[in-house]
C-alpha cells in the first residue's frame, strides 16, 4: 500500500464520507461506512490481494479516546511539539493541532494513511506534517509529547511499540496512550488518566460501545 502511482486523494474522497467520530464531534474525517467494501476497493486499486486493512478509513476507539482527552485538556499540547505514532486517519494529530500544538508530525508506514491524514487536516483547517519512516526501527525523535493510539492489537507490533515508548520517555516529557486494552496491551505498564465509553461499529469491534482509557507512560 505504499505505491505512489495511484491517485489516492481521489480514491479516498470517492470511497468515504466526511463524518465526525462520535466521541470527537469537533473533528471531521473521511471515513468508510463499511469495512469490507473499502478493503476490496483498495485491493482492486492496487491490483493485489491480502493487503493490510485500510486502518485510515476508521476512527478507532483508542484514537477517539486520546483525541477527546487532548481536546478537553489542551494545555497538555499547547505550544509543544507532538508526534502521533501510527497516525492512521490523523485524528489525534488533528486534535493536537486544534489544541494549539506548535508542530505535529503524523507518522505511519502506510502512505495512503498519510494521504488521508493530510486531507483530513485540511478539512479541519489545521496544518500537520507527515512521515512514512518506520520510527519503531530507530531511536525515537525528540518531541514534547508522543501520542500512541490503538497500537496493541498484534504481539510483535506491541513489543516494538513498548520498546519505542520506553526509549521515548528519555526524550519526551509526556507519552499519552489511547487503548481499549486490546489483546497485547500491558495493563501494568501505564497510569490510567481517564476512561470513556466510545461508540464504535460491530463490523469492526465486538460491541457497539468500547470502554476505552487514556493512559500515561510513567
Amino acid at each position: 500500500m505504499t505505491s505512489t502511482t495511484h491517485d489516492w486523494p481521489v480514491f479516498i474522497r470517492e470511497n468515504t464520507r466526511l463524518l465526525a467520530p462520535p466521541l470527537v464531534p469537533e473533528i471531521v474525517l473521511h471515513l468508510a461506512e463499511e469495512s469490507l467494501p473499502i478493503w476490496r476497493k483498495t485491493e482492486d486499486e492496487l491490483g493485489e490481494m491480502n493487503v493490510p486493512p485500510p486502518y485510515w478509513a476508521f476512527a478507532w476507539a483508542g484514537g477517539q479516546a486520546v483525541s477527546r482527552y487532548i481536546l478537553d485538556n489542551p494545555a497538555l499540547v499547547a505550544n509543544r511539539t507532538v508526534l502521533d505514532l501510527g497516525a492512521g486517519s490523523g485524528l489525534a494529530s488533528i486534535a493536537a493541532a486544534k489544541a494549539g500544538a506548535t508542530d505535529v508530525l503524523a507518522a505511519d508506514i502506510d502512505l495512503v494513511s498519510l494521504t488521508a491524514a493530510m486531507i483530513n487536516a485540511t478539512a479541519n483547517g489545521v496544518t500537520i506534517r507527515t512521515t512514512s519512516d518506520d520510527l519503531l526501527a530507530a531511536a525515537p525523535p525528540a518531541f514534547d509529547v508522543v501520542i500512541v493510539g490503538d497500537l496493541f492489537y498484534e504481539r510483535a507490533l506491541a513489543e516494538h511499540v513498548l520498546a519505542f515508548i520506553a526509549a521515548a520517555r528519555d526524550r519526551a516529557p509526556l507519552v499519552l496512550i489511547g487503548d481499549p486494552q486490546r489483546s497485547y496491551f500491558p495493563r501494568d505498564r501505564f497510569e490510567k488518566l481517564t476512561e470513556y465509553r466510545v461508540p464504535v461499529t460491530r463490523e469492526l469491534e465486538d460491541s457497539e460501545i468500547k470502554l476505552t482509557a487514556v493512559w500515561k507512560a510513567a
